[in-house]
């Protein structure tokens, strides 16, 4: 099945039940009011879930509406957690390489992973903001996914059964504030501003075949101003599948139902599949040219992330943004409404 939320209800949407081919939809009233809630009884609002979409595809659903895609959320409004993996080793390879560092053992062996912004993601179809393009804006086309109650110290094994959704997220990157984030040694905290998930999240059953071993085998489409820019093979060159990421996750500590587990900037060692990203793009021309030539995107610049099945279908809906300037609100002094900027 098929699952998003809308942008009503508060702060974590209202779940709605989307159809097959995204053109429909039906509030799930009566089985939960958000999809954080119905992950967290997932045994029980599951099946009942699964009876709405059979409905919905059937065209007997009461209520049911037509979607309109700049109406939704994203599937989960905010999360308890979204940590992210890197798990495509050819972008990571790749990138020691253009600056002359090896890639440490231990990369083969074990999951590389961050502690995400999860208090907020952007609707499918909302602008990305930023406050200056001197920051390096760079967008990141990866796989999600979302699970039930995860226990401490679950195997992989084990935690294969607690995927109980997956989507695509466009994890914003603000590359000229890495370098100097990451020398403190604490990790990213600026560079790394909310993200963008898909319309719809879906359960695994419904990418059939193309779900194996914890991975979804298909490639991952973007477009740049309405140019091709990448489509790699997500279920290709992916040392460490969903299932050995939530358990790298839990290693130490329970995950709650609804975090959300990113895969990291799809990329295979076949560079003429394209990119996922500009820091990948810009890596590979500087393996080949001496230096990057491509920019990080700039204000007005637009960005669509989808994922079709083999004949061709939309998957996931697709995530299309804008890249906007992010205008800093200015408390008013002395009761006078704060001036317009001078240009």
């Amino acid at each position: 099945m098929k699952l998003g939320s809308l942008k009503e209800g508060g702060r974590d949407g209202t779940l709605i039940v989307v159809s097959r081919d995204l053109s429909r939809a039906a509030r799930a009233t009566g089985i939960a009011d958000t999809l954080q809630r119905a992950l967290e009884d997932w045994s029980n609002t599951a099946p009942r879930l699964n009876a709405l979409y059979d409905a919905l595809n059937a065209g007997s659903a009461e209520g049911a509406f037509d979607v309109d895609m700049a109406a939704l959320a994203a599937p989960l409004p905010r999360a308890y957690e979204f940590v992210d993996g890197s798990a495509y080793l050819p972008h990571v390879e790749r990138v020691r390489r253009a600056r002359g560092a090896e890639v440490p053992e231990s990369f083969y062996v074990d999951p590389l992973m961050y502690q995400a912004v999860s208090a907020g993601f952007y609707g499918p179809r909302d602008a990305v903001r930023v406050p200056s393009e001197d920051y390096g804006i760079d967008l990141e086309a990866e796989v999600v996914i979302v699970t039930d109650d995860v226990p401490m110290a679950a195997s992989a094994e084990q935690a294969a059964a607690h995927i109980q959704l997956i989507g695509l997220v466009n994890d914003v990157s603000l590359r000229n504030l890495i370098p100097n984030e990451l020398a403190k040694g604490f990790g990213f905290l600026q560079s790394k501003p909310r993200s963008a998930l898909s319309p719809v999240f879906v359960t695994p059953d419904e990418l059939g075949a193309a779900w194996q071993d914890s991975k979804v085998h298909l490639p991952l489409l973007t477009h740049i101003n309405g140019a091709w820019f990448g489509a790699p093979e997500a279920g290709v060159d992916m040392q460490f599948n969903f299932a050995q990421l939530v358990a790298h996750a839990a290693k130490t500590r329970p995950l709650s139902a609804g975090t959300i587990v990113g895969s990291g900037t799809v990329a295979n060692e076949d560079t003429s599949l394209g990119a996922s990203c500009f820091a990948e793009k810009r890596t590979v021309e500087t393996l080949e040219q001496g230096k990057p030539v491509t920019p990080f995107m700039s204000y007005g610049d637009t960005v669509r992330i989808e994922m079709l099945d083999r004949d061709g279908h939309s998957v996931f809906g697709a995530i299309e943004q804008r890249i906007e300037r992010a205008e800093a609100r200015r408390r008013s002094v002395e009761g006078r409404p704060p001036q317009a900027p001078q240009r």
